[in-house]
């Protein structure tokens, strides 16, 4: 059975962080041996933000939009339940949480082998992915785990509208308490770009869609159209992203090491908040571990697109967001793993 499910995930989503390794090893010898494509791409840009990667990007993000179901917020008084969980973990307790965990490991536990000056880029980083929950992957580990389908739409597109408005204040404050200046207009800007455009883009694109050919043509035939481009996308992010990042990667590799260590335990932290709570609040498992699920993963592609725009992809802050990427799939399967393994701590449905 744990075979079987785990065949479910693509090819691409299984290996991911084996694919963002060969990215990283590419990237960085494209940097180090072919300079003039890192030096190229770094000049094509507009109001701070790269062109070539905020193109690859919307590559990225635009289908995974494609899959979010606004219809589906009208059942979102059945069960409200699991869906304040999901709220209040995703924006009252996880970027927070992120934070402390990320200063304490940069600024104590690790400050004899990070650079105070790297440790307020490496938490920028942190803090992008700790204010980004899941919108995308999730439904691959609710999948895995037996959720509830049609809860999980409703936890994703309830979660999406929450971003538009929540995401760029508590970056916003987060980094000013770290000690970091961003300016308003770029993040702004980047929410803009990043959300609000393949955001309307999937809502339109999908109303349009349906409306001509049906909501069967629509899943099973339109949106599978994009699985290649949005694989396609991330990978050649990732390389340019590391491409610039090479001389950081080369002169400091344990640092790498160093920042999965935050990222890891509050993805585990997250995940037993939620959890936790719904089964005290006696939710079925359905509910229960799409819950944890959604705070755990992050929406890695915004924290990245957005540690771009503020910072720069040659900055060690988006060299952060990558080794977010670099640690999902792992860990998120092992929490997928424990999910179903206690199955039976929660009600029979």
């Amino acid at each position: 059975m744990a075979e079987k499910k785990y065949n479910d995930m693509s090819f691409f989503e299984r290996y991911l962080s084996l694919w963002v390794m060969l990215c990283m090893v590419v990237g960085v010898l494209i940097g180090k041996f072919i300079p003039i494509i890192p030096t190229t791409l770094g000049k094509l840009e507009y109001a701070n933000v790269s062109i070539p990667i905020a193109i690859l990007i919307w590559l990225m993000i635009y289908p995974m939009m494609l899959k979010v179901d606004f219809h589906s917020i009208k059942n979102v008084g059945k069960n409200p339940k699991g869906l304040f969980v999901t709220w209040v973990t995703n924006w009252l307790i996880k970027p927070f949480t992120m934070f402390g965990i990320a200063w304490v490991f940069f600024f104590v536990l690790f400050q004899g082998f990070i650079p105070k000056d790297l440790a307020h880029d490496y938490l920028a980083g942190a803090v992008l992915l700790g204010a980004a929950p899941c919108t995308a992957m999730v439904f691959v580990w609710s999948h895995l785990t037996k959720g509830d389908a049609s809860y999980t739409v409703v936890q994703v597109a309830t979660n999406d509208l929450i971003i538009l408005v929540a995401f760029t204040p508590i970056v916003a404050f987060l980094l000013g308490v770290s000690g970091v200046q961003i300016p308003w207009d770029t993040l702004l800007l980047s929410m803009v770009l990043f959300v609000v455009i393949p955001l309307s883009g999937g809502v339109i694109t999908r109303h349009l869609v349906t409306k001509k050919y049906g909501v069967d043509f629509f899943l099973n035939n339109f949106i599978p159209r994009f699985n290649h481009i949005t694989v396609v996308g991330l990978l050649l992010t990732l390389i340019i992203i590391f491409s610039f990042q090479g001389e950081v990667i080369l002169d400091n590799p344990l640092h790498i090491g160093l920042i999965t260590v935050p990222l890891i335990l509050q993805t585990v932290l997250i995940f037993t908040i939620a959890y936790t709570a719904c089964k005290q609040l006696k939710l079925p498992h359905s509910i229960a571990a799409p819950a944890g699920m959604i705070g755990a993963s992050n929406f890695f592609e915004l924290a990245v697109a957005v540690a771009i725009a503020l910072f720069g992809a040659e900055s060690p802050v988006a060299l952060a967001t990558i080794v977010g990427v670099l640690v999902e799939v792992p860990v998120m399967l092992m929490l997928v793993h424990f999910a179903n393994k206690t199955k039976g701590w929660f009600l029979n449905e």
